[in-house]
């Protein structure tokens, strides 16, 4: 059911939540975790390429590709380009942040995917990268026919939120993850980490209902082939 209110204040809000969400995450591992790196010795330097990676690629810049036919007034063809890139970025930077978690756990004779976390993260991005090909194939080039586009339009809208919806559940059960290690580990519980940590995942949470909401509300100019509000 659409929401009968103008989606550009919600998207204001994701515009804002998005930088602070960066801010955070940026915070917690260069300031709290050491910094990140590539190739160190110190592996946990490693791995903190991943929360940065997935939380400003997968969920900020895939959210902010969501609500581009949203938040923009320029026209269809722009936006479609600027959500098609967008996309691409976030799907990039995904695969990178998952690579650099296998990474991290490889050097560090860790097994991988044992985790609730690290299947729903697998799952994602591999989802993400079938929904990004299909969209990429029907609506930018070589392009379906204007029956196939209008047909598959919602089923492209509404698994998209469906990738995206899992992909913010799965960075809320990584926060919590890696903050039950750290707290095991000897990290106090009511520290200023971990409140950073806690705070950084509800934001999270509270980042992608937001986009969810900007989605389903009503677009500044209506757009054929846009995301129109879910009815």
């Amino acid at each position: 059911m659409a929401i009968a209110v103008p989606a550009l204040p919600f998207t204001f809000v994701v515009h804002a939540l998005a930088v602070i969400g960066a801010v955070f995450v940026l915070v917690w591992v260069l300031h709290f975790r050491g910094g990140i790196a590539w190739e160190a010795s110190n592996k946990s330097l490693i791995f903190n390429l991943h929360p940065v990676l997935m939380l400003i690629g997968l969920i900020i810049i895939g959210g902010e590709a969501i609500i581009s036919y949203k938040a923009l007034i320029w026209r269809k063809e722009v936006k479609k380009l600027i959500h098609l890139v967008l996309h691409a970025i976030a799907l990039i930077l995904g695969c990178i942040g998952i690579y650099a978690a296998f990474k991290y756990h490889n050097e560090s004779s860790i097994a991988n995917l044992y985790s609730l976390h690290s299947w729903l993260g697998i799952s994602v991005i591999v989802l993400y990268g079938i929904q990004w090909i299909y969209g990429f194939l029907l609506f930018f080039y070589p392009g379906g026919t204007d029956a196939l586009r209008s047909a598959s339009l919602p089923w492209h809208v509404l698994f998209g939120l469906f990738v995206y919806v899992l992909a913010v559940a799965t960075a809320a059960i990584g926060f919590l993850e890696k903050l039950t290690f750290l707290e095991s580990s000897g990290l106090a519980k009511y520290g200023s980490e971990a409140l950073l940590v806690n705070f950084t995942a509800v934001l999270t949470i509270i980042y992608g209902a937001f986009v969810i909401l900007s989605v389903s509300s009503q677009a500044p100019a209506e757009d054929d082939y846009s995301y129109s509000a879910i009815e």
